[in-house]
């Protein structure tokens, strides 16, 4: 897998996680464990690409962690639960917090490491194509964005300025480098760069927030 994708498999069978270390980071991915919700709650969860969850664990439950982790820290990370039982309450619990998908006990590690693909590669293909985060969805192909289902008019510039933004969200990208991606004429300032942004965080309302500038190093995209 490129750049080593990362997940987190939290369950509070010790052996269950090792086994399942061992197999993820043998098809390339990287892999931390924690053994009860609580723990995983000490690690910085937005940096991984995949949550597996145990249903349930002493203490904090699989479903109360999603839970927690969609609604509290708003983050959207996939989640596969990990069960005994797949009755229809169960699925629909599950499903109404977040879930992904289910993998049910005792289960195949080629089932699982089959799943954990298909979800990692479904989620990467639409966040390249479409970003979505509360009432804010920037569609990069179709090159729409909505705020509150309503249609935002940007120019093109702001588009293109926008995408590579979220396209390396978290990143700070330096004012030289949105010129080289949005212009083409050489005669273009790193003033216009401000101007644009300036616009468009006028436009965006206020998520105009996500967008940050820092003197000497450019503008980051962060929706927290």
């Amino acid at each position: 897998m490129s750049n080593a994708e990362k997940i987190l498999v939290v369950d509070d069978e010790l052996d269950l996680c090792e086994i399942m270390e061992f197999n993820l980071e043998s098809v390339g991915f990287s892999v931390s464990t924690a053994n009860s919700g609580e723990e995983a709650l000490t690690y910085n969860l937005k940096e991984y690409q995949l949550f597996i969850l145990d249903v349930m664990m002493d203490g904090m439950s699989g479903f109360e962690l999603a839970k927690y982790v969609r609604e509290k820290m708003q983050i959207n990370t996939p989640i596969i639960f990990l069960t005994a039982k797949v009755g229809e309450k169960n699925l629909l619990t599950g499903f109404n917090v977040g879930a992904d998908d289910y993998i049910e006990k005792p289960y195949s590690i080629r089932e699982v490491i089959a799943r954990v693909k298909a979800i990692i590669k479904r989620h990467s293909l639409t966040e390249e194509e479409i970003f979505k985060f509360n009432n804010f969805e920037f569609d990069i192909k179709k090159k729409i964005l909505k705020i509150d289902d309503t249609l935002i008019e940007i120019t093109r510039k702001e588009f293109d300025i926008l995408s590579v933004l979220i396209k390396n969200k978290g990143k700070f990208i330096g004012r030289d480098e949105i010129i080289k991606k949005v212009w083409s004429d050489d005669a273009v300032t790193e003033r216009n760069v401000d101007v644009n942004i300036a616009r468009l965080r006028k436009k965006i309302g206020q998520y105009g927030k996500w967008i940050k500038g820092r003197t000497g190093y450019g503008y980051i995209f962060e929706n927290k």
